[in-house]
């Protein structure tokens, strides 16, 4: 088991224009992902691309103590950004819905989603149909009240796990499932993994904000080994309150 901890980096969307700005905004970008950013409908678009870009350079630096500018990323096979060149092992992985930014960083297989919550009655009707049938069946004994709420979790641990694993949601989210028991760890069911390396994840659901439901997958740690660090109305990037 790998001791060192997992470093989830939290940037409201906000606080961007800040952030980024200290450290020269889209300047500090490559020119592939200042073109990346110009293609960008809307400016909440091109904000959160902007502030992810800046977001995951600072969080690998304030854990390898390398300057900012000297990230560049490469793709990775279905096209999540891994740091070129490697970093003692350091991986990471972004995610961002409106308002709200997460950066994920430790060393090893690691993935973060982050959305906002409860889910609407559409992402209901169209996207629960899409789980395994253990979970289906968990949401159709839950009141109305609590469904909603419930397939935020479910949806966003299926999204930090496939990320981890790097094939996005190319794969069939019917494939797995996840438990969440009263007591004990959040646990996943996919037949595709032999039981020993599916033990080795484990899992974790923040509310990082109201309206907000974020899941954090690890293959190594445990999520005792969860950093959290808050970036938030900030003078100064280099200022973090930690929980």
């Amino acid at each position: 088991m790998n001791p060192d901890p997992a470093d989830l980096w939290l940037l409201p969307e906000r606080a961007v224009d800040t952030f980024a700005g200290a450290f020269g905004g889209a300047r500090l970008l490559t020119e592939e992902e200042r073109a990346r950013l110009r293609r960008l409908r809307g400016q909440g678009a091109r904000r959160r691309f902007l502030g992810a870009r800046t977001l995951a350079r600072y969080a690998l630096s304030a854990r390898s103590g390398r300057p900012v500018h000297t990230w560049r990323f490469r793709p990775g096979p279905w096209g999540r950004p891994e740091p070129e060149p490697s970093c003692e092992g350091l991986r990471f992985n972004l995610s961002h819905t409106e308002g709200l930014i997460a950066c994920l960083v430790t060393r090893g297989t690691c993935g973060v989603d982050v959305e906002r919550a409860p889910a609407s009655p559409d992402a209901l009707t169209h996207l629960v149909p899409r789980l395994a049938e253990a979970e289906r069946a968990e949401l159709a004994a839950l009141p109305p009240a609590a469904r909603a709420d419930r397939f935020s979790e479910l949806w966003v641990l299926k999204e930090a796990y496939l990320k981890a694993l790097g094939t996005g949601v190319t794969r069939d989210l019917s494939g797995f499932s996840f438990t969440t028991p009263p007591t004990g760890p959040i646990a996943v069911r996919d037949p595709r993994r032999p039981s020993g390396p599916a033990d080795a994840w484990w899992f974790r659901l923040l509310r990082p904000a109201p309206g907000y439901v974020l899941a954090v997958a690890a293959e190594h740690g445990s999520p005792a080994h969860l950093h959290r660090i808050d970036l938030a109305d900030l003078a100064d990037p280099g200022e973090a309150s930690a929980a």
